[in-house]
């Protein structure tokens, strides 16, 4: 480095005539340069580069203080103190050098020899022409020594953080893992939320220092056994509560997939909330206690284990893996007559609801608060053979989804961060940054700004993934949960008034044209009314009848036509199903399940 382009220590002493001179000790501290010295090792975090000739001074080290003024001996200096710079000895290079290149590119390393190269030759250059003004050098020695203590804390902090095992970001030449859509459903204090706190710890995605902090603030509450679910419960009334009110997002990954779990609440107040989760998932957990009481409660008419499974079959999750919770607890202790009655109860009413027992449904026991046969075996359990839950998924075939075909994705949130961002699953197609789509109903035009995938920035976007994309041309307010992006080459239909074949499950009386009840479709709420009903169906043979039916009752089929408040996105089961399937609900109660059959253009 030219030490013209250094600014001098003190403008009195830059004269013309020393310029040679410099020069000369310049070359002469070159050829005395230690070609085999250790590669320099950069630290990110490293206090400003002090001259040798400051060096010498401030580390009280014998041989260091008896230093000559020769430049071989000022760079010695430079060269035994680097490693104390980098936050550790002689000896502890080997595994500091590990530790960054892990960190830095791979060429990293071969910039930071250069980079040392130039350092210790500006060094040897300062050393030449040093400051006379003894009041500047204390001064800067003070603050390298404060800076130096910065330095070491900063590194005590970071050594202590790197053996944690977070997930790191992939690497942008890393295949992408499979997404799959975890939802947890079951009746309130089940052990939802608890489960899958213990899974993000299990899989390092928590940190047992902030389990500690949980753990403490729920000993103040007198509510220990709560702290695990405080990982997906952040909300301050749900933690008061203990009750998930809104749909927790967290993720995880295995070797193969990439999970994001959905914690749905399981109150019958949130049950919209739920629907919600559900219409995002590909694979529902129906978590149920097995300790004595509970899970009569849950499954007893207006236990939410019911409702819950019917609605994840409903929003179109195809595969059920069922929990037995809470079978470390004093009234169950791993009994498998316990296990086998819950499985007794529950397998007629799944196979009712259209899940298939042999290839849809997969039974196994777990206790959630202490993690036993999540990730590891129990001992105690010696009757079950099967795997562990997070292997168990692992082992699960993998999910189809076609990328070739239009772009759909429903809106389940929205709100305002430097721009508009949107948040939903994409159902179909893919998504890249800078791409024009569509929203529906509204038909605004917009451009993507950003793309995020399970907060992890990304270019573009395969179906199946959890997104939150930041859009141009359109405001906050514009935006309703259910409204659908597409492209503009194929948008999704829109409409008021559709043909769709009903199921009642629940309701008292009998339901006659003009009932109202409200609409969850995808992620979709709105008000409908059922206009006319067209004829019923034999559930057997599915045969319809010939003449129109004045009225419905529950556990009857019938084909009807609904007409909704507003227009809202949908399309026919048989085209997409995703977006053609529904529920009904009316006073708290799921009363009825069905699928868009025909889309009827409205007559204005």
């Amino acid at each position: 480095m030219d030490h013209r382009d250094t600014a001098p220590d003190s403008w009195e002493l830059e004269e013309d005539a020393e310029a040679p001179t410099t020069d000369a000790g310049l070359s002469a501290a070159i050829a005395a340069l230690n070609v085999n010295a250790k590669p320099f090792v950069p630290n990110i975090n490293a206090a400003v580069f002090v001259p040798s000739f400051f060096q010498s001074t401030t580390v009280e080290s014998p041989p260091v203080s008896d230093a000559p003024s020769d430049p071989t001996g000022s760079m010695e200096v430079a060269e035994t103190i680097a490693p104390v710079e980098n936050g550790g000895t002689q000896s502890d290079m080997v595994t500091e050098e590990e530790t960054w290149e892990q960190k830095d590119e791979p060429d990293g390393g071969g910039g930071g020899e250069e980079e040392g190269g130039e350092k210790e030759e500006e060094g040897a250059a300062c050393g030449q022409g040093g400051p006379s003004d003894e009041e500047v050098q204390r001064l800067e020695l003070g603050d390298e020594d404060e800076e130096d203590d910065d330095d070491e804390m900063m590194m005590e902090e970071e050594e202590e953080e790197l053996p944690l095992p977070k997930v790191a970001p992939a690497q942008p030449n890393a295949p992408k893992k499979e997404h799959v859509n975890v939802v947890f459903i079951g009746h309130v204090d089940a052990g939802k939320s608890t489960i899958g706190g213990q899974i993000m710890y299990l899989t390092g995605m928590v940190e047992k220092r902030t389990l500690e902090k949980y753990e403490r603030e729920a000993k103040e509450k007198n509510r220990e056994t709560w702290y695990l679910s405080w990982a997906l419960d952040t909300n301050q009334e749900e933690r008061d509560k203990g009750k998930t009110v809104e749909v927790g997002r967290a993720y995880f990954e295995t070797e193969t997939r990439h999970f994001t779990i959905l914690d749905a609440p399981g109150h019958k107040s949130f049950v919209p909330n739920m629907i919600g989760g559900a219409s995002q998932a590909d694979l529902a957990v129906l978590v149920i206690s097995a300790r004595k009481g509970e899970f009569e409660t849950g499954f007893e008419k207006g236990g939410q284990t019911r409702e819950h499974a019917m609605l994840a079959k409903t929003a179109g999750v195809k595969h059920l893996i069922v929990l037995v919770n809470k079978m470390d607890d004093p009234t169950v202790n791993w009994s498998l007559d316990r296990y086998e009655e819950c499985k007794e109860k529950l397998v007629p009413f799944l196979k009712k609801v259209g899940f298939n027992p042999k290839k849809d449904i997969y039974f196994m026991p777990c206790s959630g608060l202490t993690g036993s046969n999540l990730k590891e075996p129990v001992p105690e359990c010696t009757w079950y053979t099967g795997l562990p839950f997070i292997s168990h998924l692992d082992s699960l075939p993998s999910f189809t989804r076609s990328s070739d075909g239009p772009v759909r994705l429903p809106i389940v949130d929205k709100y305002k961060d430097m721009g508009t961002v949107v948040l939903g699953k994409l159902e179909c197609g893919s998504i890249s940054k800078a791409q024009q789509l569509v929203m529906m109903p509204n038909r605004h035009t917009v451009e993507v700004l950003s793309l995020l995938s399970d907060d992890v920035e990304t270019d573009d976007a395969d179906p199946g993934e959890n997104l939150k994309l930041r859009l141009k041309g359109i405001e906050e307010e514009e935006i309703l949960p259910g409204f659908i992006l597409c492209n503009a080459e194929n948008l999704c239909h829109s409409g008021r008034t559709f043909d769709a074949q009903i199921v009642i499950i629940e309701h008292k009386s009998i339901i006659c044209p003009g009932y109202n009840a409200v609409l969850h479709i995808h992620t979709c709420i709105e008000e409908v009314q059922i206009t006319a009903l067209i004829c019923l169906v034999d559930k057997k043979s599915g045969e319809k009848s010939q003449t129109r039916p004045r009225f419905v009752k529950q556990d009857q089929v019938c084909i009807a036509r609904l007409r909704a408040a507003g227009t809202i996105c949908l399309e026919t089961f048989k085209d997409f199903p995703q977006m053609g399937r529904f529920t009904l609900r009316d006073e708290g109660k799921t009363i009825a399940i069905g699928k868009v059959l025909k889309l009827v253009p409205d007559k204005d």
